[in-house]
């Protein structure tokens, strides 16, 4: 026993100093932040958000031709829903966002509303698609066999447990396909104001200029800005590691059982990003996603009090809450 105490404590010992190294190196990463870079990376975040609102504002003038659709209520909308999915799980931010989207179009219904956002999702999944096979035939991601190792639990479960999460999706989808089959027959009218939300799908020349040349737009900055977080935090700025961020952040995003996919995208990029050491890959996947977080935070409480003046919180849960009730039957 005494041999036993004699070897452990030093081993004890030896790794709490390790641990502390480790601790030091991460913080003075964190310290040594280019303060201009993050600034200019931060306000093309922005930029990004108010891109995609502006087309998500468009398809809206499509659904409702004859109502005031407010371009300012919209972004509003948007920075909020944004914000609140970073600190929300399963992006439980976009449940404000129809509700706040609902006041700033006149005469608009909850179901129009939702569909309408779908008008984003064709070009953004044609986009995450692309980045995502660079990423692979690149060989930027890890490889299989590693996967079921990474120190994240909603990677490392699916990919350890590839029959569950086979099985869960089927479920999930048989469930969908019973649902629409046995609800459709009785609400013709809720899918007639779902139809309406994706009207602009009608105008194909209207809908890449006013929705897909918007979203381009915000892609352009989401480029950019990763770029420049890269550069503020001393891993360097390149086309091979701006992508790979950008599939680190499709793959978390697909499964978001945590806030922002916090974990799982440090798990990836410390097991990725080469070219800097894992304590600076580890202080930029940290350090970004504080940033854009608390920006994102900062302007969801800003627009919610300065836009729409709210104060009363409860009201603003029922309002979800009775949103979720209507859109519920379809």
């Amino acid at each position: 026993m005494r041999v036993a105490a004699a070897i452990d404590t030093p081993d004890l010992g030896a790794s709490f100093h390790r641990f502390l190294n480790a601790a030091e190196a991460f913080f003075q990463s964190i310290a040594d932040i280019a303060c201009g870079y993050l600034a200019a990376a931060l306000i093309l975040s922005l930029a990004l958000q108010l891109a995609r609102a502006h087309g998500w504002a468009n398809a809206l003038r499509a659904a409702y031709p004859r109502s005031r659709v407010s371009e300012t209520g919209i972004a509003a909308s948007f920075l909020v829903g944004a914000g609140m999915n970073g600190v929300l799980p399963a992006r439980g931010g976009d449940a404000l966002k129809i509700v706040l989207a609902k006041r700033s179009v006149e005469r608009s219904s909850y179901p129009t509303i939702i569909s309408s956002f779908a008008v984003l999702t064709p070009f953004d999944f044609a986009i995450g698609v692309l980045v995502l096979l660079y990423a692979i035939t690149q060989g930027l991601l890890p490889r299989a066999p590693r996967i079921p190792h990474l120190p994240a639990f909603e990677i490392s479960f699916w990919a350890a447990h590839p029959e569950v999460l086979m099985l869960a999706l089927t479920v999930l989808g048989i469930g969908a396909v019973v649902l629409v089959a046995v609800l459709s027959r009785h609400v013709e009218s809720f899918w007639q104001r779902v139809k309406q939300g994706v009207a602009i799908f009608r105008e194909p020349s209207r809908y890449v200029r006013e929705v897909a040349a918007w979203q381009l737009v915000g892609w352009f900055c989401r480029f950019a800005s990763f770029w420049l977080f890269l550069e503020a935090f001393h891993v360097g700025g390149s086309v091979e590691n701006v992508l790979l961020v950008m599939s680190v952040q499709s793959i978390t995003g697909a499964l978001p059982f945590t806030p922002g996919g916090a974990g799982a995208q440090q798990a990836l990029l410390v097991a990725t990003l080469g070219g800097a050491s894992h304590t600076v890959v580890l202080a930029y996947s940290v350090g970004q996603q504080l940033a854009v977080t608390a920006w994102s935070v900062t302007l969801a409480f800003a627009a919610l009090i300065y836009f729409f003046r709210v104060s009363d919180w409860r009201t603003l849960i029922r309002e979800g809450e009775a949103a979720r009730a209507e859109a519920g039957p379809g």
